[in-house]
């Protein structure tokens, strides 16, 4: 598997993935977005973004990169920098189909991404993840599985997905919504030839939104690796937005609410990889500092104060405007 490579990384933050998601297209459901990017949002703008960002995650120590099909450009822009940086062999990439990009570059767009996650899909999508990045992929996931999802029950698809071992590529899949626990699940029990299909699952998982974590154990004790999207809540963890506990908490460790949030998911003992979703090389920096404070049990049961419904915390998600 590809991530046997992090194991082996010899830098701490090797467990910090960077998610482009915020990067690869001009509009998505962050706040503030006119503050943390470029003036016009152009391509070539973001495309120079992403080149800081990912030259300042490569020399901090980071070694995970997660794009999908639907974040814009965010392939075309990461394959560009791998070409520039023959030294970066080491970098794990991991992407995501089940979503098509239909922003045409704008933020006004009335429909951002469609999904479908049929065979059809995956195979068209393949074929255009691999002319970006050819055998630099070394996960491909279904993005954003829920349990009415036809991917868990299509036989034709898992064996294709099986498939991808033949080129060096692992199967995956990022899950969503506030069933994610029944989703992992269901996941965890398709096989192939009496084989797992999936060795890696990526879902939310932060402060407010901890439903799936016994799921995500049980997927780790399985030998599945999980990666956590969402830590920041989609920037709801961040300062000054961050609750106050939070905000208290981490000016009592000396950093940012977003490095206590994030050491909130990396303290958990089935996380394998925490992405950050930064958009400024500075909001990347103080995510890194999450390696920093040691959060004990009594920090733990204050943050638990924060945690919400499934249901409430997920309606809320669906209501952030794109921008």
């Amino acid at each position: 598997m590809p991530f046997a490579r992090l194991a082996r990384a010899t830098t701490p933050t090797a467990r910090i993935g960077l998610g482009l998601a915020a990067v690869g297209r001009p509009a998505y459901i962050t706040p503030h977005r006119d503050r943390d990017l470029p003036a016009g949002r152009g391509e070539e703008a973001l495309r120079e973004r992403t080149r800081e960002l990912l030259d300042a995650a490569y020399a901090q120590g980071v070694r995970y990169v997660d794009v999908a099909r639907s974040y814009g450009r965010s392939e075309e822009f990461l394959a560009g920098w791998l070409a520039a940086r023959p030294d970066a062999t080491d970098v794990v990439v991991g992407s995501k189909w089940g979503y098509t990009y239909t922003g045409g570059w704008s933020t006004e767009a009335g429909e951002h991404e469609v999904k479908d996650h049929s065979l059809a899909a995956f195979e068209r999508q393949l074929a255009e993840s691999t002319a970006l990045l050819g055998d630099r992929i070394d996960l491909y996931q279904i993005h954003s599985v829920t349990p009415e999802s036809p991917a868990l029950g299509d036989r034709e698809l898992h064996a294709r997905l099986a498939g991808l071992a033949d080129r060096g590529v692992t199967a995956g899949l990022s899950v969503s919504g506030p069933a994610q626990a029944d989703t992992i699940r269901a996941a965890l029990a398709v096989t192939v030839d009496g084989e797992p299909l999936f060795r890696t699952v990526q879902a939310t998982y932060n402060v407010l939104e901890t439903s799936a974590e016994r799921a995500l154990a049980e997927a780790h004790d399985a030998g599945v690796t999980v990666i956590v999207k969402e830590a920041m809540a989609n920037g709801r963890l961040a300062a000054p937005e961050a609750p106050a506990v939070l905000q208290e908490i981490a000016a009592e460790a000396g950093t940012g609410a977003d490095a206590v949030a994030l050491a909130f998911v990396l303290s958990r003992p089935w996380a394998g990889v925490v992405l950050s979703g930064a958009a400024t090389a500075g909001q990347l920096a103080g995510n890194l500092h999450a390696l920093v404070p040691d959060l004990g049990e009594a920090v733990t049961d204050r943050l638990s104060a924060l945690v919400e419904e499934p249901e409430a915390y997920w309606r809320y998600r669906s209501g952030l405007p794109w921008n």
